[in-house]
């Protein structure tokens, strides 16, 4: 049988007449409809052009039912956690509770608020309702159980705190299953991954800046079973510096630009609403053979400059980038090299603009529309190890559907403990949807967390010391790069070569460089496209930092530089005629040299939330 139409944004599902709690006399007409839950004031004014009632499912987080602690009364309660945007744009929290009171029973109260909870939650979480049918908890599966890994470091230290504060509450609120672990040295995440028995988690995400990501997928790719390891879904919340692939997250979401606070609370709501996206993956080939993999971008030049220069100034947080570039610029260098890549067999996704950049021979210049350290401990510290002010089921639920326990995210009630009426009204307690099935991670722990050993010889495990003496780990598994010749062999016909001397060469998978820098405004997760763009020798300073301002709307190419070239490729190589430079791999230090990249196309998975459209946001 055909699946059914998808609903009008407009269709309504539900609607039912609620009290509003704390203060029952308030009389509400509730709609539900496939994108928002509209508030109707009643009794004991009613409005005939509501103010403020519109709930748009882009801002919740989750829901859940709840019931009074006064045995005499027969209502029930559903109460929804939404994060609009105040008047200074940045998120809020607000929690909606209503009374479920129209029956006389408690037990017709419980079925009508849990209706609305289950239909609210299929909404949230993408899954269909029946066109006809009751509708009952037992459409809802089972809540995702996800491993977060924390950087404590990340951000000026304030990782941690974000999380407690932030995070951890949304994902409660959704009720997500989820264990927690903070990293505590480089490589922790890539350690902890290889001896993950991923069969009992359904996601992995990341809770720091780029960086803890590309450990954890080079951890996968390292196993003796990357070819399944490597489907486990990632996510990443951007607790850290540098929050590129955050920022491409917000932008699929559907969501507007921002930074910090609110870059964290979008991606967290699009956590919560669940859903994945195959993604693209760089297999880089280094210049003593080592191999790591890369989700967001290959630097030499100005970019990895900056980016390593930046180091020094960790302690501003993500303001260290912008003084960087201001002293790239003072100092600005040109590299000469040699770049050769195969080009896409397809054009960009994008038209390219009205006016033409310039053009080498065998160069293809299509531009795209714009559009501390810490001493190891034999074993990891989990979030049950640490003395934290949260109670302890809100911090560590695998496989619990419930609620939490008590009416408690962040230390006190989640806005309930505030609305109570008076010492004489009896406070509410969760009443769950799906109850814990016997034999739950509740009441049976999940395998413990191992740190397990690289399967491959220790030679091929790290590459040579950087310069700044910290090992990079690199990756010897995943799959072959049928495109690529070896390193230092002539490279087979169709591919294009130039060389001369260059300001900086990128090589990027998703869209954006930074939170708040578009470099490819096309590009897409999956589009199996690494996406160059160079600058060369001859562009004034001026020109240059005129290119990343107009890079925070991803309008840089329609700029017009003669200097700005771009090329969409399935592989490059690029070998580094100057003796002395910096190259970096998301982020990271490699060894100085030439190298070598092929596109794996939905080698990974992703996890980014619904997609999004313009719009999206008021």
């Amino acid at each position: 049988m055909a699946p059914p139409p998808p609903l009008a944004a407009s269709t309504p599902l539900l609607h039912g007449e609620f009290g509003s709690y704390p203060d029952p006399s308030l009389r509400l007409a509730l709609t539900l409809t496939p994108q928002a839950l509209h508030i109707q004031k009643l009794r004991p004014k009613p409005e005939a052009r509501p103010r403020g009632g519109l709930v748009l499912l882009t801002e919740v987080s989750g829901c859940c039912t709840l019931r009074s602690c006064n045995p005499s009364d027969s209502a029930a309660y559903f109460c929804i956690y939404t994060y609009p945007r105040g008047r200074r744009k940045g998120r809020r929290k607000a929690t909606h509770t209503f009374q479920a009171d129209g029956a006389a029973t408690y037990e017709e109260n419980r079925a009508e608020a849990q209706r609305w909870a289950t239909a609210l939650t299929c909404l949230l979480r993408g899954l269909p309702l029946p066109g006809d049918g009751e509708i009952t908890s037992q459409l809802l599966p089972r809540p995702p159980r996800l491993l977060l890994l924390v950087n404590p470091f990340g951000g000026r230290g304030l990782a941690w705190q974000w999380c407690k504060n932030h995070v951890l509450p949304m994902i409660s609120e959704a009720g997500l299953s989820f264990n927690l672990i903070q990293t505590e040295r480089q490589n922790h995440a890539r350690e902890l991954v290889q001896g993950l028995s991923l069969s009992e988690w359904d996601g992995i995400v990341t809770l720091s800046g780029d960086g803890l990501l590309y450990e954890v997928l080079n951890g996968l790719l390292d196993r003796p079973d990357w070819e399944e390891a490597v489907k486990t879904p990632v996510g990443i919340l951007p607790c850290g510096s540098g929050n590129a692939l955050a920022g491409a997250v917000n932008q699929h979401g559907g969501f507007k630009p921002a930074l910090g606070i609110d870059l964290l609370l979008n991606c967290s709501l699009l956590l919560c609403r669940g859903g994945s996206h195959p993604l693209d993956l760089l297999s880089v080939t280094l210049a003593s053979g080592s191999r790591c993999f890369s989700f967001l971008s290959v630097a030499w030049g100005f970019v990895s400059d900056v980016d390593i220069q930046s180091e020094r100034f960790r302690a501003l947080g993500s303001a260290r980038f912008t003084l960087s570039t201001v002293l790239g610029l003072a100092t600005l260098h040109t590299y000469r090299g040699r770049l050769s890549y195969l080009p896409a067999t397809m054009e960009p996704a994008s038209p390219t603009p009205a006016h033409g950049l310039s053009r080498a021979k065998s160069e293809l210049t299509l531009a795209p529309a714009p559009a501390p350290p810490v001493a190891h401990s034999p074993l990891h510290r989990s979030v049950s190890d640490l003395p934290l002010p949260l109670p302890q089921p809100a911090l560590m639920s695998p496989g619990s559907p419930e609620p939490l326990p008590i009416l408690s995210l962040n230390g006190g009630g989640p806005e309930l403990a505030g609305d109570w009426g008076g010492a004489g009204d009896a406070p509410l307690s969760p009443d769950p949807l799906v109850p814990s099935p016997p034999g739950s991670p509740k009441a049976a722990l999940l395998s413990p967390i191992i740190e397990g050993a690289p399967e491959t010889p220790a030679s091929s495990e790290f590459l040579p010391p950087t310069p700044d003496g910290d090992p990079v780990a690199v990756s010897p598994g995943g799959p072959l790069d049928h495109l690529l010749p070896p390193l230092g062999s002539p490279l087979p016909p169709g591919w294009v070569t130039l060389e001369g001397d260059f300001v900086l060469m990128l090589a990027i998978s998703p869209s954006h460089l930074g939170a708040d820098l578009v470099a490819a405004p096309h590009a897409r997760f999956d589009d199996g496209l690494v996406h160059l763009c160079w600058v060369r020798g001859g562009i004034s300073r001026t020109a240059l930092l005129r290119l990343f301002l107009a890079m925070e709307h991803g309008s840089h190419f329609s700029l017009g530089c003669p200097q700005l070239c771009y090329a969409p490729a399935r592989a490059f190589r690029l070998e580094p005629l100057t003796p002395r430079g910096v190259l970096t791999v998301d982020g990271e230090q490699v060894e100085y040299g030439p190298l070598q990249a092929q596109v794996h196309p939905g080698l990974g998975t992703l996890l980014t939330g619904p997609p999004g459209h313009s719009g999206r946001e008021p």
